[in-house]
C-alpha cells in the first residue's frame, strides 16, 4: 500500500511538473485564459488597455503631426502680408473694446495703434485708405485680426483718421515704415 500512494504521488508530482517548464519564457499558454492561470476579466482589461495605449499613440502622432504642420506655415511669410519693408492691399476693420493686448499693454482706443499678425510688436506701419487716399500711421501692439481677408486692425482713432468709421471696413494699402 505504501509504495502504491508513492507511486501515485510520483506520477502527481511529474503531471505538474510537465505542465509548467522551468523555463518561463519558453512557456506559452495555448489553453483557456482561466486554465492558464490568467482570469477572463483581467485579459480583456489587459486588451482594452492595450488598445487605449495604441489610440494614445496614434492620437499623439496626429496632434505631433498637426503641429509641425502649423509651425511650418506660420514660418513661412502670410501671402496677404509683405515680407518686413514691404507693402500690402487688403481689408482693415477697426476695434473700440478695452482688452489686454498680446503686447501685454492695456487697449487704448484713441491711440494710434494696430493689430496685426505676423509684424513685430513696435513696427510702425503707413495705413492708406484707398477709396478716399486718407493715410495714418499706427503701431503694431496687438494680434489680429481672425477674420479671414483682413490684414489690419486699426484702433478706433486711427479709424476715424482715415475716414473709416461709417462703414466699420474698408480697402487699405499698408506699407512698413519700420521699428519704433
Amino acid at each position: 500500500m505504501r509504495y502504491f500512494l508513492f507511486a501515485a504521488l510520483a506520477a502527481l508530482t511529474v503531471g505538474l511538473y510537465d505542465a509548467r517548464p522551468a523555463s518561463a519564457a519558453s512557456w506559452q499558454c495555448t489553453g483557456p485564459q482561466v486554465a492558464c492561470g490568467t482570469s477572463a476579466k483581467k485579459a480583456a482589461y489587459k486588451k482594452a488597455a492595450y488598445k487605449k495605449q495604441a489610440h494614445k499613440k496614434a492620437a499623439y502622432r496626429s496632434h505631433k503631426a498637426k503641429a509641425n504642420h502649423y509651425a511650418a506655415k506660420a514660418k513661412r511669410p502670410a501671402a496677404s502680408t509683405a515680407s518686413y519693408g514691404g507693402g500690402s492691399h487688403g481689408i482693415a476693420s477697426y476695434y473700440w473694446q478695452g482688452q489686454q493686448t498680446a503686447s501685454g499693454a492695456r487697449f487704448n482706443p484713441n491711440a494710434m495703434t494696430a493689430a496685426h499678425r505676423t509684424l513685430p510688436f513696435g513696427t510702425r506701419v503707413l495705413v492708406t485708405n484707398q477709396s478716399n487716399g486718407r493715410s495714418v500711421t499706427v503701431t503694431i501692439n496687438d494680434r489680429g485680426p481672425f477674420i479671414k481677408g483682413r490684414i489690419i486692425d486699426l484702433s478706433k482713432a486711427a479709424a476715424g483718421v482715415i475716414g473709416m468709421q461709417g462703414q466699420g471696413l474698408a480697402r487699405v494699402s499698408v506699407s512698413v515704415l519700420g521699428r519704433g
